[in-house]
């Protein structure tokens, strides 16, 4: 387990320099098939032909959906759909799949410390930073949503990855800042990865599950209930009773689908 979780390691750090091994190997293994059938076509056709290889898909089956993002972005959506809040708004969950999956069927209004510069049906933009308190719209103290959502973006909060300033308690701001959003009794839809606790630079965070909900409780939020999705894609609802959270915080990696109400007092 070790020399593989050191390999995978290994296999990351290159990659950062445009070189993947694997994908390196699973080309080479292709290219002989890949010949003979273009010599096969070849023969039975006239006309202008070019090359371009697609090497791999072949040996891939139609759709990513073993991975915890297929998961996490088809369910909240459902939910939200069941739902029917007045108002949701979303803070850097992935634009492509999630936020198109919601604005498919309503209105989301969508916060990130990135810019996004197409116009979107159904996608309200804003650059903003959520571990700022300034860049929080204007509302009273009833918040401003009634549904709210950040999956796989709070653990990036305060390392630097994608702009935002640097911050080793990024995460709770982004928290705090976010249950203020939220109206009384309204859903949080959180998602992060969680296992034993530890920073990896400047990519994300891995949560102990009991911090997430301890930080989520100390403004108002209650854990209403647990999804977890292992990496490969498998999905179970959990208990969270304190021997399931203490099970989960000794695990390598999981994602944590965290779904909060905000108090009504």
């Amino acid at each position: 387990m070790l020399f593989k979780k050191q390999l995978i390691k290994l296999h990351q750090l290159i990659g950062l320099f445009g070189v993947d091994p694997l994908l390196c190997y699973r080309t080479l293994r292709c290219l002989p098939t890949f010949f003979r059938e273009w010599q096969k076509f070849r023969r039975g056709y006239v006309g202008e032909l070019t090359l371009m290889p697609f090497l791999q898909e072949r040996y891939t089956e139609g759709g990513a959906t073993k991975t915890e993002y297929f998961w996490q972005d088809l369910l909240v959506a459902r939910w939200i759909f069941e739902a029917q809040p007045q108002r949701h708004v979303d803070v850097g969950s992935s634009v492509e799949c999630f936020v198109a999956h919601v604005a498919s069927f309503r209105e989301i209004e969508v916060y990130d410390v990135r810019p996004i510069t197409t116009q979107i049906p159904g996608v309200v933009f804003k650059q903003a930073d959520m571990m700022q308190s300034s860049s929080l719209p204007n509302m009273d103290d009833a918040g401003y949503c009634d549904s709210l959502s950040c999956l796989h973006a709070i653990e990036h909060f305060g390392l630097g990855r994608y702009g935002d300033p640097i911050d080793p308690k990024g995460y709770e701001r982004g928290i705090a800042n976010m249950a203020r959003l939220l109206m009384q009794g309204g859903l949080f839809y959180l998602s992060a990865p969680i296992g034993k606790e530890r920073v990896i630079f400047n990519a994300n965070w891995v949560f102990d599950p009991h911090t997430i909900i301890r930080c989520a409780e100390s403004y108002g939020l209650f854990l209403q209930k647990l999804t977890v999705i292992s990496a490969r894609g498998e999905v179970r609802e959990e208990s969270p009773t304190e021997d399931v959270l203490k099970e989960l915080a000794q695990n390598f990696y999981n994602l944590g689908l965290f779904v909060f109400r905000k108090s009504a007092e």
